[in-house]
Formats: structure tokens, sequence, C-alpha cells
């Protein structure tokens, strides 16, 4: 059964519609694209109003539901089998796990939070925090990952008694609207909005940009040119930055299990994630085992003339060639122009540079690492970090070690927000069961990637905080200067008066 909106969730709902009505009264005329958004803003706000009290139980039953009526065995088989039809990109066996396994732990990894009222108390600072919805989430969707996006970012809107509007990107549009309506049906059943999921059928650059407007906060997933737009939009905004992994294998690593997380990685879903290792450093003298090791797994190792049609193959006018992103070996072969051995499922490519004059250096979406040698640790992490200044800087890098001081070096002297040790990148870097990582597919890259936060986007970043503050037991009381300023005192010298500092300190006229 419905709840009816509360006061004050009617009223919110008004005044946001009523500044809406607004800015549009004082602009020009609304274009087609634009009027087609603002009824489906209309619709979601409506819908969002309906949810605005609803309890703990009563929002995890929907996110529950939401997640049951897209992972079930065979429904996930038919999401995973459409997905690849539609887009061509990837495999299905990486769009299976996605849509079955990884919403499943995308739910379990919150289902225990509390998102509805005081969700944390800080009794020594007086202070109590209370959870309140946003509103309407615009919500942007890539063609590389469009089976398991919408369904995730949904239930961590849902989760903080928002609603959401998908725009798909046009690749995946019928991928998007199965799913969608999928999820419909299910808070339906429960006894909520169906328009609290709500996505863009005939999706557009125009449309997504009339979204990203219109919402109250954008949850930008997709190319830098959308982000960048997100952040330009005038609505608060969340996005993701470059991937360009490069994963470091030391000298005190167990090298079978590096070669097998490092080929599972680069071939999950044919590299449709931008976490899979675009670079793979070797220390010291892993390198020929190493190589060895990977090409026993499916690698296969291009140099001369072969690494030169892939690379002619791959960018166009310097730009990734999206007709070779998320193939397989076989295919990225054939349009390229050489044969590869039975069994090749990825690429090698030795590499000594990084930069635009070493373009395999940079983010490639596709079954290709580039592969490097490094004397020592010293030299990995410059490694690392030139080529993360180049593509992918704040986004990720791991490390296959068990010398500590060796992954303690590496988070210290890199700029970027994850870094995975001795876990397949591609699976990890999202959250999955063997870390403690937010499951998501929006990974906040920081100030390094031109993002506003550098952790993994989950509900936590879709609710506004009331903060709840009451006078201490005991006031604070200053620290004597003695305590708080010794240390720096020393360094003015007693002999400088205020005068003096001040002197010191004015412009010159």
């Amino acid at each position: 059964m419905l709840s009816l909106p509360s006061r004050a969730a009617r009223s919110l709902a008004a005044r946001s519609s009523a500044r809406w009505l607004a800015t549009a009264a004082a602009a020009p005329p609304l274009s087609a694209d634009a009027q087609e958004v603002a009824a489906l803003v209309a619709r979601s706000r409506a819908a969002q109003a309906q949810i605005a009290d609803y309890s703990q139980q009563q929002v995890d039953d929907l996110i529950t539901a939401m997640v049951w009526s897209i992972a079930q065995e065979d429904v996930a088989k038919r999401i995973a089998q459409h997905t690849v039809d539609e887009t061509q990109l990837g495999n299905y066996d990486g769009k299976y796990l996605k849509i079955f396994r990884k919403t499943r732990a995308a739910l379990m990894d919150i289902i225990d939070d509390k998102s509805v009222g005081v969700i944390e108390e800080l009794p020594e600072r007086g202070v109590v925090k209370i959870a309140k919805p946003v509103g309407v989430i615009g919500a942007l969707s890539p063609s590389t990952n469009p089976e398991a996006t919408p369904v995730i970012k949904s239930i961590a809107a849902v989760k903080g008694r928002n609603s959401i509007i998908i725009a798909p990107h046009p690749r995946a549009q019928k991928t998007n609207a199965l799913i969608v309506e999928l999820m419909r049906g299910a808070l339906v059943r429960m006894g909520a909005p169906a328009d609290l999921v709500i996505g863009i059928d005939n999706p557009s650059v125009a449309k997504t940009n009339d979204l990203m407007q219109q919402a109250d906060r954008v949850l930008a997933t997709g190319g830098g040119a959308m982000v960048k737009a997100a952040y330009s939009s005038g609505t608060p905004a969340l996005g993701v930055g470059a991937g360009n992994a490069v994963v470091t294998v030391d000298e005190s690593a167990d090298l079978d299990d590096a070669a097998d997380k490092i080929a599972l990685s680069k071939t999950l879903d044919l590299a449709a994630s931008c976490s899979s290792d675009n670079s793979v450093v070797l220390v010291g003298s892993t390198y020929e085992p190493m190589i060895a090791k990977l090409q026993a797994r499916g690698g296969v190792v291009l140099r001369g003339a072969e690494k030169a049609k892939l690379q002619a193959a791959l960018w166009k006018d310097g730009h990734l060639n999206s007709k070779l992103v998320a193939q397989s070996a076989d295919n990225i072969a054939r349009i390229a122009g050489f044969e590869v051995p039975d069994g090749a499922r990825f690429f090698i490519v030795p590499e000594d540079g990084y930069g635009p004059a070493h373009p395999f250096s940079g983010e490639k979406m596709t079954v290709t690492m580039a592969l490097y040698h490094a004397p020592d640790m010293d030299a990995a992490i410059a490694l690392t970090n030139g080529i993360q200044a180049y593509q992918g800087q704040g986004h990720s890098c791991g490390i296959y070690s068990t010398n500590d001081e060796h992954i303690l070096r590496l988070a210290l002297e890199t700029k970027t927000s994850r870094v995975l040790v001795n876990q397949p990148q591609a699976a990890s870097n999202s959250g999955n069961l063997w870390n403690g990582l937010r499951q998501t597919f929006s990974l906040g890259c920081g100030s390094w990637g031109g993002t506003s936060i550098s952790h993994n986007i989950t509900w936590q970043d879709l609710v506004n905080t009331t903060y709840l503050s009451r006078p201490l037991a005991v006031p604070k009381e200053l620290t004597a200067d003695e305590d708080l300023f010794g240390r720096v005192k020393d360094k003015f010298g007693i002999e400088q008066t205020s005068e003096r500092l001040i002197a010191a300190a004015a412009p010159a006229r």
C-alpha cells in the first residue's frame, strides 16, 4: 500500500517544481527534448514524494525486489545475451557475472546500512546525523557496462529515498529499457510507484544534457566529455575519472597467482571495464618468467610489424577505434591484419616509454596490455606515475607482492585513489566479495582525475545530511598558547615585537 507523502515532502517537491517552472518561464521556450525531459522529471518528483516518509524496512524491501527482478538466473541469462547482441561489446560470460553476481554483491553491501532518519550519533561531539533524500537523480549509463550500472545506481538512489532517471548510451538503449522495465515491475509489486525508476527510451546528447540541468543531482558514468558536461551542467554532480590501471609484480610475488589474476582481469568482459589492466610492470628477475606464465594463459607477445599493425588499428586520428573496444583477440587480429595462434586471449606489447609518442601506455579498452621492465621498486613507482600522468591519474593501480614496504610505498608515492593488493584489478576496483571497497561501477578519482571525490560512489553520496548539534555537557576550553603554539613560537624570536611582525608582513608601497 502506498504511503502518503508528508507535508514537508510535498512542500519540498512543490518548491523544486516551482523553482524549475520559474527558471523555465524566464528562459526562452523549451525545445521538444527539454519538454520531454521536463515531463519525465515531473513524474519522477511525484514518485519520489510518495516514498519520502518510507521506513528503513520499506526502502530495503524495495531495493531487494529491484535486484531480484533482474538477478534471477534465467532473467540474468536473457539480459546478458540481450546486452551482447545489442551492443556488440564484451562477452556473454562477463555480462552474466555482472548482472547475476555483481548486483547481488552490491545489494549485500548496502542492505544493512542505516539510510533513513538518524544514521549516526557522535555523543562526544553532541552531534546526530540525519539522512534526507536529495530528490531526483539524473544518471548516465555507459555502453560498456549497461547491464549492471542501471541497477546499482537505481538501488543506491532508492536506498536514499530518491527517484532516478537513467539516460543510457544510444548503443545500449534497448538493454536499458528492458532492465528499467523489470525494476519498475518489481516496485509496483511492492506497492511503490513505478516512476521511482524511469529510463529515457530514445536517448540523445540533447536529452542527456537537459536531464543533467533539471535533476537535483547528477551521477555521471561515461566518457570524459559527458562527465565534463555533468560538472558544467549547473547541477551538483558526481563524476568518474578515466581508467588506465598500472599493475606491478615485484620479486616477492607468487608469480602463478599473479599471472592467473592478471589474465582474468585483462580478459573479463573483453576489457570493457575501465579498471582493466592496461600496463603491467615486472620488477627485476620477474620479467622473463612472468612473460612465460602470461603466454601460458593465452597472452600473445607482439613486437615489430605486428605491434605496428595493432597500433594502426587501435588508434584512428589520435582517438581509440571504437570498433575494437571490448572485442576478442581473434577479431582484433583479423581487423588489424595479423594472425594469432589458437587459444589467444590477450595481447602483450613490450614498451619502454609513456606519453603521446607511446600510445600503448594509455587506456586501450581492449584485451591489450603494455609490458614494462623495471630494475627495482623505485623505477616501478616512477613508471606508474609517468604512465598515469599521461592518462588515468587518480583512478587506480595494483601490486602483486608480499613485501609490505613495497605495498605501502606504492600507495604513498602514487597519485591514485585505489591500490589493489594481490587482486584482479578489473574485478576488484569497484568492490568485490574478497575486499571491503564499496560495490559500484562509479569510481571517483579525486582532483588528480578531475573529479570531486576519490571514493567508490554509493547511496551515501545521494543523500543530504542534517547535523543536529546539542551543547556539550562540558564546553571545550582553549588550549594554552604554550601548548598550542609551542613548537612554532621559537621560530618567530622573542625580539620580534608585534610592530616589527606587522611591518615585515605589510606590502611594499
